[in-house]
Formats: structure tokens, sequence, C-alpha cells
């Protein structure tokens, strides 16, 4: 999420919402409870926006599938007032096998965002059982499952959908452990 200078009024009101306080410190964004910190010095991790103030529900509900407890700082936190104080500014979930997950609530007044299809959280491994639940209990009541988890022509056992946040998850089981 990308905080600009640039603020449009607010469409309930005609006013700009406050700006959030400077900060002097890190917001540890990159921070991690386990000893990855000390292994990785560099790591790739999603970004997920979501509109209408869903952050919460969404990383809570992707928790209660991958496990893990997520944590979250919200634009009241950072001295933001008005509507937007109680959404998510900043989100993290990180799970017991090594996922991070972040995102972040999208208010109009700070971030334009459209959705679109070019991004998707991608799973891939061997643990076939622990995959296909998580690609069960994610996709419920999904916007759309765009492919079935099934064996594929290329050996594995692959399936997709859209979640009910509008998020893309591709799921993979590789080699032997999809047969």
């Amino acid at each position: 999420m990308i905080l600009t200078g640039r603020i449009k009024p607010a469409a309930t009101n005609g006013t700009a919402p406050r700006l959030p306080k400077q900060r002097t410190g890190s917001l540890d964004w990159g921070a991690h409870s386990d000893e990855r910190k000390s292994v990785m010095s560099v790591q790739l991790n999603p970004y997920l926006n979501f509109a209408d103030g869903h952050a919460r529900e969404a990383m809570e509900f992707y928790a209660s599938v991958l496990g893990g407890t997520p944590t979250f700082m919200t634009f009241g936190d950072m001295g933001t007032e008005g509507p937007v104080a109680q959404q998510v500014m900043h989100g993290q979930l990180e799970t017991p096998d090594g996922f991070t997950l972040m995102g972040a609530d999208a208010p109009p007044e700070f971030v334009q965002m459209s959705f679109g299809d070019n991004v998707s959280v991608s799973i891939s491994g061997t643990d076939a059982e622990k995959m296909s639940g998580w690609f069960e209990a994610l996709s419920q009541d999904a916007q759309a499952v765009t492919m079935p988890l099934a064996k594929q022509m290329w050996g594995d056992v692959f399936g997709s959908f859209k979640d009910r946040f509008g998020i893309n998850w591709l799921f993979n089981i590789a080699g032997d452990a999809a047969s």
C-alpha cells in the first residue's frame, strides 16, 4: 500500500482525513518472530490490498485455515482520525509452515486501487493432505473455482480459485505426492 501526498476530500463530508503522524522508527514490516530472521536477509511476501474494510476479516480467515496469529496496525494507531481510523493500515500473518502474508485496507481516500487478475498467491509443495485441506477451506464461498484440484497432464495435482475477498490462489501438489 502506498500513501501518496495527494489526498482527495472524503466523499462523506467533503473534508480530507488528517494525515498520519510522521514516524521516526521502523514499522518492522519485514521482522519475523522465528529463526528465519537470522537466516534470511531478503524475503518476498505477497502484500494484499482489500476494498471496503475487509482486511482484518480476510487475514483472520487466512489464519483460521493456514495457522498463525495475524497482527494489525490501524490507520488510527498512526494518528489518522475519522471513518478510516479503524481500518487496517498494515496486517501480517506468519504461518507455522513459513508463509508470510501481508495486507491492508485500501480506503479510497489514500489508495487508488483496482482489482485484476494479474497477481495470484501460489502455494506449492508435497504435503497432499495438508494442501488439499487448505484448498477446500480457502475456496469455501469462493467467487469462482477456476480449476478444481485435480491431476494435470504435467503429473502434478493443480487447482485455482478466486476467494471470497477477490484474491486469486494457485495450488500445485508436486510429483509423487500428487499420485
